[in-house]
């Protein structure tokens, strides 16, 4: 994957080199080192399915990783993928790259997966698709109110009823 957004950024798939710049855009953006940790686990755990960064003359300035979770149900596991973390320099933010990453990754995504899973903020997050609604019938270690789920398929919910299960690098 290779693309421009509508503010002139590259979006492009993670390459090994680019671990260290990764980390310091999580780290500025969230102004802590925590998702960083978090996203270096869920590599060395195998769990990332997708790892897309954002570069704007030669800088990466964003990056957005998706990884496998489940839904544990009474009838068995039901694969599903977590997007986690989305960060964008802060002073690159609000120019669209944030929505542009995971634009790019859930498009992607759409070929060989039906549902995604995110915690954060409603008013940010429903704009791509995702819902509280449709994150009801899964029980999570997340608020309610902050736990949302999209069908990348329409019906990829229907009749599911279960638990998020997350990777042991997210420590739940």
């Amino acid at each position: 994957m290779n693309r421009a957004n509508s503010e002139g950024a590259i979006i492009r798939n993670e390459r090994a080199e680019d671990e260290s710049a990764v980390r310091s855009v999580i780290e500025a953006a969230f102004g802590r080192p925590a998702e960083a940790g978090l996203v270096e686990m869920l590599r060395a755990g195998g769990a990332v399915l997708m790892s897309l960064i954002a570069e704007c003359d030669e800088r990466i300035v964003g990056h957005v990783l998706f990884s496998r979770i489940w839904i544990e149900t009474a009838q068995g596991s039901v694969d599903a993928v977590g997007l986690a973390p989305v960060a964008v320099l802060p002073e690159y933010q609000r120019r669209g790259i944030g929505g542009g990453l995971i634009n790019a990754g859930l498009e992607s995504l759409r070929k060989a997966e039906r549902i995604v899973l995110v915690l954060g903020r409603p008013d940010y997050y429903r704009r791509f698709g995702f819902s509280i609604d449709k994150a009801q019938t899964i029980k999570s270690p997340f608020p309610a109110e902050s736990f949302m789920a999209m069908e990348l398929r329409p019906g990829a919910l229907d009749g599911i009823h279960g638990t998020a299960k997350y990777p042991p690098a997210f420590g739940l």
